[in-house]
């Protein structure tokens, strides 16, 4: 998309329902390979496995006692992805959100961030998302580039000595890893649980 036909600037109150449906959309597109990812570890298995020995006493149904530790930690996993990422963010010191718009107004992407915990982290991207129709026509890297302006205009407002971004993203997102890897961002850390990586952070100093 050419860059005269893109402009990013502050969500709009009357943009909040097509942010927020943009967001879920978006957290569904990877929900289901995050999902499973987590389930298939080998601890998880171990722990379903348990859960249904221990149902079997309780429950009449051999079926049932198998699958309902299965369905209840799937719908844990999704509504945490959800509750993380598929709603607004709340406003943070760096304002926003943002919204990437076309020439004819249509809200194609939206971006948030939020200062680090501590002194030295930087800022964190907190949202981000492009609707899926123009997710291969450029959007995605203009507002990586417009977050990375606001972080460094931020660390210099606060006397940081240097600028740094850092975006986490869930490990089923191959995309958004390789949009990140493909503009200088590097895997550093991540959290996750019972020792394995559920969301990477990819970080780049400005």
């Amino acid at each position: 998309m050419a860059p005269n036909h893109l402009s990013v600037r502050e969500m709009r109150e009357d943009e909040k329902p097509v942010v927020l449906e943009m967001l879920k959309a978006g957290v569904k597109d990877t929900e289901n390979r995050v999902v499973l990812h987590a389930l298939t570890r080998p601890p998880a298995l171990l722990l379903l496995a348990a859960a249904s020995s221990g149902l079997r006493f309780v429950l009449a149904s051999f079926a049932l006692a198998l699958l309902l530790p299965v369905f209840l930690a799937v719908a844990a996993v999704k509504l945490g992805l959800r509750a993380r990422w598929g709603s607004l963010p709340p406003p943070g010191g760096l304002g926003g959100p943002w919204v990437a718009v076309r020439g004819s107004g249509d809200v194609c992407g939206v971006l948030a961030l939020a200062p680090g915990a501590n002194l030295g982290e930087g800022a964190r991207v907190t949202r981000l998302s492009v609707c899926r129709w123009h997710r291969r026509r450029g959007v995605g890297r203009r507002l990586l580039a417009f977050a990375e302006s606001r972080a460094r205009a931020w660390a210099g407002s606060i006397g940081e000595p240097r600028a740094r971004l850092v975006v986490p993203v869930a490990v089923a997102a191959w995309g958004v890893a390789g949009l990140l890897e493909g503009c200088g961002y590097q895997a550093e850390g991540g959290w996750g649980c019972m020792g394995y990586t559920l969301v990477r952070e990819f970080s780049k100093d400005l």
